[in-house]
């Protein structure tokens, strides 16, 4: 570990203990830490990090090319969209394009079998950074369980199950486990892999763990939802001096290509809302994308919780952000061997694609809903105030080693320039469920 790093963690327990209150460092639950040793902490922590934050990234011009078992796949996925474009008579959507592009039935990039996670994958998720950010997510969740009765939790895509058996194996050991733990997951391939990490790294707790086929009705807990609004289908649109165009896909030669075609209602309405929120026309020319599933997704949402919290961890940003005018082209982002780039048409069923979140839309959404927003942060400074610097503690007891290993970790988890500032958690909640206490340093809601 960073002998500054060391040295701050040191000082800050040395401080918690000496306060009047009688908060050590030792205390769980979030009522037990005294906020001003919080504040000092990240406080302290951001100085550290400012100061070290030089970031040397290497460019490689060279775009990884697929495998032939890859390719093989990617061109029956091409097929498979030249036979709907067809169908429909020679155009869809984009949103169709993305639909297919990853949810095919056997085809689909988050239903086919390829590794997707991880250093054999395409890309890297939290909680397969650093097992700390489970731990970090599991103290928020045992807070919110301490004051229900009978609290499941429930995650939507599990991805490779690492945040599963992080939050399970924590919660264990703070002795609030919950009475299930269910997970949806739409992809057969990555469930197989989720049960086999889980039976491997928390047996004893595999009978509190069920895969389910959709939400649950009526439920008590917390639900997670870790990148997962990222990977809805969403419609691309441009503005013109006579309206609003909808973005579709066609075939070109071997490959595909955009056309433009008169926006449905459903889109127009959609750039309406979002110019009036900015008080200005966004300009001819200018081209984004809009989620039109998330909508209903947070009604399911407010309909599945009755009593509890739901944590959304994302990249994304405020719609102010996200319609900016220097963000002309949009947020989609796509990912294949670690490489991300912004052509969605390439390597159909073979690269993940995304879209940043509007996460105004999504608190509007709850709301709708008949949730309140009970937080808003970015990634870092919702790690400093949910419990952080309570899972570093342990940090001086292990190998020189692990300690660099850990450090590196928590440093991509929370600089600016890599997961820190641009992944966001939310937290939604229903029926006076307590506010997660990683909120009360800071609370961004009112950027919305």
């Amino acid at each position: 570990m960073n002998r500054n790093l060391r040295a701050l963690i040191v000082q800050a327990c040395h401080n918690s203990r000496a306060d009047p209150s009688g908060s050590t460092c030792n205390e769980y639950g979030s009522a037990g830490q005294v906020v001003v040793w919080h504040r000092e902490f990240l406080v302290g922590y951001l100085k550290l990090i400012l100061k070290e934050f030089t970031i040397h990234m290497q460019h490689d011009d060279r775009f990884p090319e697929p495998d032939s078992a890859s390719a093989a796949h990617s061109q029956r996925v091409v097929e498979f969209m030249r036979e709907r474009i067809a169908a429909a008579g020679g155009s869809i959507s984009f949103a169709e394009f993305m639909q297919h592009a990853l949810y095919a039935p056997g085809l689909g990039y988050y239903v086919a079998g390829a590794s997707k996670f991880g250093v054999a994958g395409d890309f890297v998720t939290a909680p397969e950074v650093s097992r700390v950010f489970g731990r970090v997510v599991a103290r928020q969740v045992a807070e919110v369980l301490a004051g229900l009765d009978d609290g499941a939790v429930f995650e939507y895509g599990a991805g490779s199950g690492r945040l599963a058996a992080d939050v399970l194996g924590a919660l264990n050991e703070l002795g609030v486990l919950p009475v299930s733990y269910d997970i949806l997951e739409v992809s057969p391939d990555l469930r197989e892999r989720q049960e086999c990490l889980l039976r491997d790294e928390v047996p004893e707790l595999m009978r509190l763990v069920r895969w389910v086929d959709g939400p649950p009705e009526d439920f008590t807990g917390v639900i997670i939802a870790n990148e997962v609004l990222d990977a809805f289908p969403v419609e691309r649109f441009r503005c013109t001096a006579d309206g609003v165009q909808q973005i579709c896909v066609t075939g070109h030669g071997d490959s595909f290509a955009t056309i433009a075609a008169d926006a449905p209602g459903i889109i127009q309405d959609a750039v309406a809302v979002i110019e009036r929120d900015l008080g200005q026309a966004l300009p001819p020319g200018y081209e984004s994308e809009v989620s039109l599933g998330l909508r209903e997704w947070l009604v399911s949402l407010g309909t599945t919780l009755r009593q509890g919290v739901a944590f959304l961890f994302d990249y994304g940003v405020s719609r102010r952000e996200y319609y900016a005018p220097d963000r002309d082209g949009g947020w989609l982002r796509c990912h294949f061997r670690h490489h991300a780039h912004g052509d969605a048409l390439i390597l159909p069923g073979i690269q993940d694609i995304t879209a940043w979140v509007d996460f105004t839309a999504v608190a509007e959404a709850a709301v709708a809903s008949g949730m309140e927003v009970a937080g808003f942060a970015p990634q870092a400074q919702f790690l400093m105030g949910g419990g952080l610097d309570l899972e570093l503690q342990s940090m001086e007891s292990l190998p020189a080693k692990a300690q660099l290993e850990l450090s590196a970790q928590v440093k991509t988890l929370t600089l600016p320039g890599a997961m820190g500032e641009n992944f966001k958690c939310m937290a939604l909640r229903r029926g006076g469920a307590k506010v997660p206490s990683a909120f009360r340093l800071t609370d961004r809601t009112h950027t919305l």
